[in-house]
């Protein structure tokens, strides 16, 4: 917590908004954070939530837990609510610019968590050009009930490649916080592979807590445990509005991904270029110092 140590005197003096919060995303997401060799840390008292902390790694100064219960994401033409809160967790060395992110030690670094997406499939039918009976299957389903669909903010790079400036963090310029996703689109009809976003071209979001396009981001309010040992965030907001996203791909499995992608695309609005899309996090932040993570085991 080198970062917030240095400030934490004029911090409660001030009594100042400095730090951005709801570094969860939450955006969601697939993990490729490493997972450490080791075995379990078993973290007690208030330092229990910090138990993938990446602790193993001995160099390691600064323990993550952060939680996103607000905010949204909007690709093309639909906006998508965070209502079911998403985590992020890890660890860090460094400060500043020159902070290096390490993911959770079991792997979990940034939870896949589902977001409904309002109206789903509602209202669509099958296009005239598809094969009768691939348009007669789809409206069955349509007609059936199956129009809800899920959206998850997935990891789509290991997690050492999540880049924090906690300068820019605090000062509300610069990025912030950047991460390399996809956008995981599920339901019965779109299968398990339909993505917007890939492993090998991931979507980057460069969040910030200034200004990106319309949004504007804002610091959040920071307090410390009697200790001085765990720095709490809160009340902050994390924005982009520059990200490009790219067309779906996967939709329906290889069988027929060639008709479901492009009516994908049509319905979500993609691709659609930089100005178009936005991201929003909001949520609580906590970071620890990693000696006293050690210490309370």
């Amino acid at each position: 917590m080198r970062f917030l140590k240095q400030r934490r005197s004029s911090a409660r003096n001030r009594g100042t908004k400095i730090v951005a919060g709801g570094l969860s995303v939450i955006v969601g997401a697939l993990v490729f954070a490493s997972a450490a060799m080791a075995g379990p840390h078993h973290p007690t008292g208030e330092y229990a939530q910090f138990s993938d902390c990446p602790l193993s790694r001995a160099t390691i100064t600064d323990c993550i837990f952060s939680v996103t219960n607000g905010g949204s994401f909007t690709l093309g033409k639909k906006t998508v609510p965070i209502v079911n809160p998403v985590t992020l967790q890890g660890g860090f060395e460094g400060a500043g610019s020159g902070i290096q992110f390490y993911g959770a030690e079991d792997g979990n670094t940034l939870s896949k968590t589902p977001q409904p997406v309002p109206g789903g499939l509602l209202g669509i039918t099958a296009p005239t050009w598809w094969p009768k009976s691939i348009q007669e299957w789809f409206n069955k389903l349509i007609n059936e009930g199956f129009t809800g669909v899920n959206a998850t903010v997935e990891l789509a790079a290991p997690a050492t490649q999540i880049k924090l400036n906690t300068e820019n963090l605090i000062f509300e310029t610069g990025v912030a916080l950047q991460l390399p996703v996809k956008f995981h689109l599920e339901n019965a009809i779109l299968g398990s592979g339909c993505y917007i976003g890939s492993n090998s071209s991931p979507v980057i979001l460069p969040f910030t807590t200034g200004k990106s396009g319309k949004l504007h981001g804002a610091a959040g309010e920071i307090s410390f445990n009697p200790e001085g040992t765990i720095t709490t965030i809160s009340g902050g907001k994390l924005v982009n509005n520059t990200f490009a996203a790219p067309g779906a791909t996967g939709c329906g499995g290889f069988l027929i991904e060639y008709l479901l992608d492009p009516l994908v695309n049509s319905i979500v609005g993609v691709p659609a270029a930089s100005g178009v899309n936005s991201a929003v996090l909001e949520g609580k932040l906590q970071d620890a110092a990693a000696f006293s993570v050690r210490e309370s085991e």
